[in-house]
């Protein structure tokens, strides 16, 4: 058992609230809770301009069957779910983390598949970029990832993930309106973009964890 009074431990008596209005009608997949810490292993992504020139057409185009969808504002590939960790787990967590991802060198990949995601429970539907190479150094850093959760007891990311770039959300289940014509239109802009298959062949040089407010950096090799 860890000793009462830790930082960011809740205080019994203090109930939060969480109204999904502050945050554009997203809804939590779990519920906040003064202590817990929502945790996410990623690949950062850092746009250039000729990528948000990308986005800015297939955002245009996706308007056009869907009006509420909206641009994401910082991008990245996940290698985790996100997850909850109790405040003094976060530096254990991130030194285990640390240990195992060492190893690994700097890499490719290509994201050039336009695809239509839900979250889990369908409260969000997203518009992304799928790898369609790379696919096998993504699961090597996954079974690594995945290791570290099992040692604190946490889901492990979903099997046969589909690795992709989130470009775009609205709120709900929509993805009946952009599935089918609008995707093969989205994909053909992602197709017809000048110079598209080298700005979507993107190089990993570090993986990132989110903890709530800290972030921690692991460079690749």
């Amino acid at each position: 058992p860890a000793p009462v009074g830790l930082p960011g431990d809740p205080d019994p008596e203090e109930a939060v609230s969480d109204d999904s209005a502050r945050h554009g009608g997203r809804v939590r997949g779990f519920p906040h809770e003064r202590g817990n810490w929502a945790t996410h292993v990623y690949l950062p992504y850092v746009a250039q301009e000729e990528f948000l020139e990308l986005l800015e057409l297939l955002v245009s185009r996706a308007r056009t069957y869907v009006p509420s969808v909206a641009a994401m504002e910082e991008f990245h590939l996940s290698l985790s779910q996100c997850v909850v960790l109790r405040y003094h787990w976060i530096d254990p967590f991130v030194r285990s983390l640390r240990e195992r991802l060492a190893a690994f060198h700097r890499f490719f990949c290509v994201a050039d598949q336009v695809k239509v995601y839900t979250n889990q429970n369908k409260t969000r539907t997203f518009i992304g970029l799928e790898v369609s190479a790379g696919h096998f150094q993504l699961l090597e850093l996954v079974s690594e990832v995945d290791r570290v959760l099992e040692e604190f007891d946490l889901p492990t990311f979903y099997k046969d993930p589909s690795f992709h770039i989130s470009l775009a959300w609205c709120v709900g289940d929509l993805s009946g309106k952009l599935e089918g014509q609008c995707l093969r239109e989205l994909q053909d802009i992602v197709d017809e973009f000048e110079d598209s298959s080298l700005l979507l062949r993107v190089q990993w040089e570090q993986i990132r964890c989110k903890s709530g407010n800290k972030y921690f950096s692991f460079p690749l090799r």
